[in-house]
């Protein structure tokens, strides 16, 4: 199954540390590094850091746009470029490095309008077979009204859906517009917010899930638990995976990750249940990486043995 991942706000991802964050004076920074972002970019990384292969369709423009395609190029990853309505944005982080905090700053990117955002997924349906899975992960670019998802779910079926967002968009998804998404993703403080409910146990958030789901946000949903792993709702019932990530160096690209490992299962024949397991391996791996180097296939070979499922 032919995986595309779409980034229409990308990111030049610069990464940095200082001796100690405080206001009102200059914070001499160590050196930084740069890296291409942006949730389907990530998704796309991870998957080809795991062995497999996406294609990445990634909206460039202006000089950070051409610095952030030689980061690709040399990434070795199979990407295509949409042409920006405007520049690429910037988007850095901090660490304390007295505190090993994270500080993490983003930008706002370029604003497009509806005929921009169906030509590309024209150019989508033109490149993909109708079988492909097709992922939207990150936050959609200003520009876009909160109903693009449901209709780009419209525009590309048959191919799989999988949509990992945020705000007015996710908030319109939970409401179940026709078609569902094969898969819709969120973390426990989204999942808290559209639910008004604390969530407090794993069993809570697995029913909330399985509210979601019947309501058609997503043929399966997950809900991300942070330490406490995720749990996943499907017609054929609900699951809790663990996450192997006491130590955590840096939280940038774990929920990519997830993303990732968990359509890459998905690509290669696994069930759900399984695809939710290798998702969370992923994820644990990626929090080990400093900066936004996501995961590492030696990591996550070293905890997928100890990632475990349970059905609720």
């Amino acid at each position: 199954m032919q995986i595309l991942t779409v980034t229409l706000n990308p990111a030049l991802d610069l990464a940095t540390s200082v001796a100690q964050v405080v206001p009102d004076r200059k914070l001499r920074c160590a050196a930084e590094t740069a890296e291409a972002g942006g949730g389907g970019v990530n998704v796309a990384r991870a998957i080809t850091q795991l062995g497999g292969q996406a294609q990445a369709w990634v909206a460039l423009g202006g000089a950070n746009g051409e610095w952030l395609g030689q980061i690709l190029d040399g990434l070795g990853l199979d990407w295509h470029r949409l042409d920006s309505p405007g520049p690429t944005r910037h988007s850095f982080s901090v660490t304390d490095e007295a505190t090993a905090e994270q500080y993490r700053f983003v930008l706002t990117g370029p604003s497009w309008t509806g005929a921009e955002l169906d030509t590309v997924l024209d150019r989508i349906v033109e490149a993909s077979p109708a079988d492909a899975m097709v992922v939207f992960s990150g936050s959609m670019p200003p520009g876009a009204e909160p109903g693009f998802l449901p209709r780009a779910c419209a525009r590309l079926a048959p191919r799989r859906v999988v949509i990992d967002t945020s705000g007015p968009h996710l908030e319109v998804q939970a409401t179940g517009p026709a078609p569902a998404p094969f898969v819709l993703r969120m973390d426990s403080h989204e999942a808290m917010a559209l639910s008004g409910k604390p969530l407090a146990t794993r069993t809570e958030s697995a029913a909330y899930a399985e509210d979601l789901r019947q309501r058609g946000a997503g043929d399966i949903v997950i809900i991300a638990r942070g330490k406490d792993g995720s749990v996943m709702a499907t017609a054929e019932g609900r699951w809790h995976t663990s996450a192997e990530n006491d130590v955590v160096v840096s939280a940038i690209g774990a929920g990519d990750s997830f993303v990732g490992g968990f359509c890459l299962a998905i690509a290669g024949g696994a069930p759900p249940e399984e695809a939710l397991r290798r998702g969370a391996a992923a994820a644990s791996a990626a929090v080990m990486s400093p900066g936004t180097q996501l995961c590492h296939p030696q990591d996550y070979a070293r905890v997928l043995p100890l990632t475990g499922l349970t059905r609720l």
